[in-house]
Order: C-alpha cells, then sequence, then structure tokens
C-alpha cells in the first residue's frame, strides 16, 4: 500500500521538538545497550557478561563463541539445544586446530 507523504505531516506536527528530542535520545539509549550489551548476554552491569568472560581470559574467537553460545543457551531465542549445537560446534573447530597443529 502506497501511502502519502502528507497522510503523517498530522502527526509530525504533533511532536514538539523536546518531545523529538527525547524520543531520538531514548532510542539511542535502546540501541546502545541492545546493540553493545544485549539482555540475552547478561547486559552490561552483569560482571558474568559473555565479552567480558572472552576478554578477561584472552580467548580465540572459537572458545570465545563457545562461552557466548553457552551463556545465551535458550535466552536469545527459545531453542537451547541450537545454542548448544552451535557451542558443540565450536569446541570442535577448536579440537581441529589444536590436533593441526601438533
Amino acid at each position: 500500500m502506497k501511502m502519502n507523504c502528507w497522510a503523517l505531516q498530522g502527526y509530525a506536527d504533533a511532536y514538539t521538538e523536546d518531545q523529538t528530542r527525547r524520543g531520538l535520545e531514548d532510542l539511542e539509549r535502546y540501541n546502545h545497550n541492545s546493540a553493545n550489551h544485549p539482555d540475552y548476554y547478561g547486559g552490561e552491569g552483569n560482571i558474568y557478561e559473555a565479552i567480558k568472560i572472552i576478554e578477561a581470559y584472552d580467548l580465540n574467537f572459537s572458545l570465545g563463541n563457545v562461552i557466548k553460545y553457552v551463556l545465551r543457551a535458550g535466552k536469545k531465542n527459545e531453542s537451547a539445544i541450537e545454542d548448544l549445537e552451535k557451542a558443540a560446534r565450536y569446541i570442535q573447530f577448536q579440537i581441529d586446530y589444536l590436533r593441526r597443529q601438533k
């Protein structure tokens, strides 16, 4: 369905500049938190947030993904099994890598 801009004009006029600014600030805070510290990883205030553990232990890509998928299992989507299968895949990647290094 095609909608003309004039159809939305009344909505835009209803907002004051202050309301628009506050709305943009709220959106920016939401985007920052959801992109940088999503709830399914525990959020910014969680000392056990996945990225904090990964950095504290200086884990490589594969092991970092293991931690990430185990910690979020069943929280990002309803399938804990899918996240745990991904974690297992990254464990296998790491095992294969270590075997190649011998």
